[in-house]
């Protein structure tokens, strides 16, 4: 590896002398890498004295520059009348993200940034090129949600984030110890405790027979982990009803959510469950009706908690749910990023934030009348 990265320098720095300046994209282009090795391998080099950069372009480190190009070195980068600007890549627009995006929109408007946003509906193959898009556009830093593996990233999913041109502030992603990128500041919602803070306060209102009905997604993994050790703890039987990780994201796999939640509903109708927390609102709500069809009632026969608290205004009973704090999230990001900035050897920071649970109708707790007796035969 090491002989290929110094090879493709040794040629960079050949193209570089004999056109005394290049731009950044057409460099990348003629060594068929992508912008972001480039810029990284730009990086390094004009970290010795080989090269300079300067917006979007290299030269020789002796070549006379422009008039343009003279201007652009002698002003600070930071100091520009338009402030800093931030690139955020995320999933999607809508969901679960909408509210992270209105959050990160308040913080850089806060702050005077510029927040400039690309989306990959899921897609990984388009991470890097809309983040090659945001470099050459000359963004400060980096705000991103890979579309990795719900399972965790492997080593070569991760390693193109790692050591990219800019700060970079993971959002809704984990980088495991001794992956590259374990190093990047990141900030995500701590859905193990929020799964943990359902279960307790479900089991608190007396229920023994907790289920978890959650469906694929890079949630999915942190609720199972905090459900797992919440009803280790309080003692209760293990009635998790998930898809299995394997398939993509998005992608409902053969023993997927409708399955599963044949499964719940079977046990529900025998009397063998009598709590559950849903991830997400849509699924709890189709849970309700599904339920109804079958003549049992919420939170009667079943005390439900949903996981996310978007659709509660939709549902036939109000929903009780666990709601991560999204536009927190956002907010902490463009912060996380802006300190980064200002202080480029501060330790690295890994934020949790912790759901709130938002107590209403579906889980019983806020009926006046003591909780009535099953109707189940």
């Amino acid at each position: 590896m090491g002989g290929k990265i110094e090879s493709r320098h040794q040629r960079i720095l050949q193209l570089v002398r004999e056109r005394g300046t290049i731009r950044v994209t057409e460099l990348a282009e003629e060594l068929g890498v992508s912008q972001v090795t480039l810029r990284r391998d730009v990086a390094a080099l004009e970290s010795v004295g080989q090269l300079r950069r300067v917006q979007g372009s290299v030269s020789w480190p002796t070549a006379p520059l422009s008039a343009r190009d003279a201007r652009l070195a002698r002003a600070p980068r930071v100091a520009a009348p338009r402030g800093l600007t931030i690139g955020m890549v995320v999933p999607t627009g809508d969901r679960y993200y909408r509210l992270v995006l209105q959050g990160a929109r308040e913080a850089a408007l806060a702050t005077g940034a510029r927040l400039r946003i690309a989306i990959t509906e899921y897609t990984a193959e388009r991470d890097l090129p809309l983040i090659d898009r945001l470099l050459g556009a000359g963004v400060d830093g980096l705000l991103l949600t890979p579309s990795w593996s719900a399972d965790g990233p492997t080593f070569e999913e991760c390693a193109p984030f790692a050591e990219l041109p800019v700060p970079v502030v993971l959002v809704e992603r984990r980088v495991p110890l001794g992956l590259p990128g374990a190093h990047l500041d990141r900030i995500c919602s701590d859905h193990a405790a929020g799964a943990a803070l359902g279960v307790e306060h479900l089991a608190a209102l007396g229920h023994e027979r907790i289920a978890l009905l959650a469906r694929q997604s890079h949630t999915m993994p942190h609720l199972l982990r905090g459900y797992h050790a919440a009803t280790a703890a309080f003692g209760l039987p293990d009635l998790a009803f998930t898809p299995p990780i394997s398939a993509a994201v998005g992608m409902d796999p053969p023993d997927g959510m409708e399955s599963q939640t044949n499964r719940l509903l079977s046990l529900v109708e025998n009397g063998e469950i009598d709590a559950a927390i849903v991830h997400t609102d849509a699924d709890a709500i189709n849970l309700i009706r599904r339920l109804q069809a079958l003549g049992l009632t919420v939170p009667q026969d079943i005390a439900l908690v949903s996981y996310d608290d978007e659709l509660s205004e939709v549902s036939d009973v109000e929903l009780s749910a666990l709601a991560p704090a999204k536009r927190a999230l956002g907010r902490g990001a463009v912060n996380l990023l802006l300190r980064r900035l200002a202080e480029p050897t501060a330790r690295v920071t890994r934020t949790e934030l912790e759901p709130e649970l938002v107590v209403r109708d579906s889980c019983g707790a806020t009926l006046r009348s003591p909780r009535q007796p099953s109707r189940r035969k």
